[in-house]
């Protein structure tokens, strides 16, 4: 909770600052066309993979002047922010999520488990190949088609309603700031959040890096590794006089408002787990699934996904669905096969991201559409197609997985099946227009 304050108060400072608007303007001096423009946002928000929240109001901030200037609607901006917020996290080891699926982890060494179960995430590998493989080749379907071809002609926003269009930009017009009061914060939260995570897994008392990293704290971790990042650049804007240090201890408030949502999300998710462990749901479906047929365990992973689609989507919260479904496959696999215990668990996390990334009520699809100031029924509508498309795929893989047990073998079937969705979805398009 202490980490996701300290994030907002850092989105909250780079935006005082002026360091979002320095690195807006590099960007559009440099970027000449449409391709490149979502390239460049999809790069910043695989790079920003701390925290969910962290990269919808980054990106969004960053990205909103350079996609505009290249005619890229505000649909298709909303889609490659959210589509790079929990897709990526999930899969970085240094990051909030990680910290909150370790901790759902119980009788296990859970930050183990996460690095590997990421080869078996396919939702969110997969989702990342698609935002690519539609930029570079081009291909737009569904409800996005409309708002691309409108954007290509001027109107960014397709819709009557036009939200923050009259609206001045939240991020303040510091001209001291400049692209370096962006990067240096980011780029210490990572390096102090990375020896943060060694340090309490040992590694300053002689453990190894490897073993420190897997035996760390992750929660505690973050905690000193933004801390510290906090500290680094407010010592950096009072040295640049870019802010004053009342300036600076204004934002604390203002990032702990942005993160209210994302810490009471948590807390109930926190409930919920508590909840259907009294109620003893863990060993009630262990004891269904150590029942079953043989047969029926090999699409156990591709049922875990498609449930963890169906909760997250209900509920919108997909750390409420890692605390739900998480403990009931560690007690259903314990101590019988280990791999298929990290192949379910990546369903339940790539299940629950999905559910997440079509759900209207989840806080990062809200959070996306504020960040790229998108109208909000818009941004679902138009993603839904895309989100399906990847879930249909990563669906099929995890049939495959449960019967192959090799992440080398799924992951490039899953790709070839993508692209070849891809480009059927193109011909398709191309034959109506």
């Amino acid at each position: 909770l202490i980490f996701l304050v300290i994030l907002g108060t850092m989105v909250c400072l780079m935006n005082k600052a002026g360091g979002s608007t320095a690195f807006g303007e590099w960007a559009s001096s440099h970027i000449k066309s449409r391709v490149g423009a979502q390239l460049a946002t999809i790069v910043l928000g695989v790079l920003i993979f701390i925290d969910d929240y962290f990269n919808c109001l980054t990106v969004g901030s960053v990205m909103r002047p350079v996609t505009d200037a290249q005619n890229v609607s505000r649909a298709k901006l909303a889609y490659l922010i959210d589509a790079t917020a929990a897709p990526v996290c999930i899969i970085a080891p240094i990051s909030s999520w990680a910290a909150a699926v370790t901790g759902f982890v119980e009788g296990e060494d859970g930050f183990s488990i996460f690095i590997r179960a990421i080869p078996y995430n396919f939702y969110a590998i997969l989702t990342i190949v698609m935002m690519i493989a539609m930029v570079m080749m081009k291909v737009e379907y569904g409800p996005m088609k409309l708002h691309e071809d409108n954007a290509k002609k001027g109107d960014i926003y397709t819709t009557p309603d036009r939200p923050y269009a009259n609206a001045e930009e939240e991020t303040v017009d510091n001209c001291k700031g400049k692209v370096m009061d962006l990067l240096i914060p980011i780029i210490s939260l990572i390096i102090c959040c990375v020896i943060g995570m060694i340090y309490t897994g040992g590694f300053f008392d002689g453990v190894g890096f490897v073993e420190a990293f897997s035996g760390s704290d992750a929660s505690q971790g973050l905690v000193y590794g933004s801390f510290f990042a906090f500290v680094i650049t407010i010592v950096l804007y009072l040295v640049r006089r870019v802010l004053k240090f009342d300036e600076c201890m204004a934002c604390l408030p203002d990032g702990f408002k942005a993160m209210v949502p994302a810490i009471l999300i948590l807390v109930f998710a926190w409930t919920l787990k508590s909840m259907t462990d009294s109620l003893g749901a863990a060993e009630y479906v262990a004891g269904i699934v150590a029942g079953s047929a043989e047969g029926m365990v090999n699409l156990l992973p591709a049922i875990i996904f498609l449930v963890g689609c169906f909760l997250a989507f209900a509920t919108g919260t997909s750390w409420g669905t890692f605390g739900i479904l998480i403990p009931i496959v560690v007690h259903a696999f314990e101590g019988k096969n280990e791999t298929m215990m990290i192949i379910a668990i990546s369903a339940c996390m790539a299940g629950a991201v999905c559910g997440d990334h079509c759900s209207p009520i989840s806080d990062t699809t809200i959070m996306a559409s504020a960040g790229a100031q998108c109208n909000h029924v818009n941004h679902v509508t138009t993603q839904l197609p895309y989100a399906a498309t990847v879930a249909v795929v990563s669906c099929i893989t995890y049939v495959i997985a449960g019967f192959v047990q090799n992440a080398l073998i799924c992951l490039p079937i899953g790709m070839v099946l993508l692209v070849a969705a891809l480009l059927f979805m193109k011909k398709r398009t191309e034959s109506h227009s």
